[in-house]
């Protein structure tokens, strides 16, 4: 319990943590298992040499779910996050071998909805494989919370997040604007069946793979709010 309570703080505090041994070797191999049996035909799976992506994770691979959703994570998230959050986003990352993929340092700024509508405060939108996307009101992105969980071991030679930490408390913080004569960058190493809470808002980055090694992560997103009645979460699952 005591990583736990470290972990809470450090999320609110630094805008991410990490947290080890959330699930066994074996349950890993469940889950990965469970991936390479589904059908990869769809709009929401996207295939590269150097990426392989599954949007809307958790309703396409089903099967996943229990999996994923084990004892230790519904305690983690429930102790870390607290009561009344719900699934808003999921996606599956496999990042090759040999994959050259990199991402500048960013925030994530916008959520998944059902369609686009016209209200206040909520803009712009994008449209990507048939899914909506739009940045919401500032408080809307505090309130959310993300977790990776990582299927492989993972370190700064094959892509594991670069972050600034306190970023999550300066709102919106373009990423041509850090200092860094004042800002620190942090790489975020977890290891094969452990996870990384992280808040939208922080500012992130991930490298290039160095190292032949294959780094394959669940981003999950959690959110406790509703949107405005015209306007729904594309993925909303509930927990229990």
């Amino acid at each position: 319990m005591e990583d736990i309570v470290i972990s809470k703080q450090e999320l609110l505090d630094n805008g991410f943590s990490v947290i080890e041994n959330i699930y066994t070797k074996d349950e890993v191999r469940q889950i990965l298992t469970v991936i390479n049996t589904a059908d990869t035909s769809k709009d929401t799976f996207r295939k590269s040499s150097g990426l392989f992506a599954i949007r809307q994770f958790l309703k396409e691979v089903p099967d996943t779910f229990e999996l994923v959703f084990n004892a230790r994570l519904r305690t983690v998230i429930r102790e870390v996050m607290g009561d009344g959050f719900f699934v808003v986003k999921s996606i599956y990352f496999d990042k090759p071998e040999a994959s050259n993929w990199y991402v500048a340092y960013h925030q994530d700024l916008t959520i998944s909805v059902d369609k686009k509508v016209a209200i206040e405060n909520f803009g712009p939108w994008t449209v990507k494989q048939n899914q909506f996307a739009v940045q919401p009101p500032l408080e809307v992105l505090e309130n959310i919370t993300t977790i990776r969980i990582h299927l492989d071991d993972t370190d700064e030679h094959n892509g594991a997040l670069r972050v600034v930490p306190e970023s999550h408390l300066k709102k919106i913080y373009r990423p041509e604007t850090i200092n860094w004569d004042e800002e620190t960058e942090v790489s975020c190493s977890v290891k094969r069946g452990g996870l990384m809470f992280m808040k939208p808002l922080t500012l992130h980055s991930s490298g290039r793979t160095t190292n032949n090694k294959k780094r394959r992560v669940i981003h999950i997103e959690f959110s406790s709010v509703e949107l405005p009645e015209a306007l729904l979460w594309a993925e909303r699952i509930d927990l229990d």
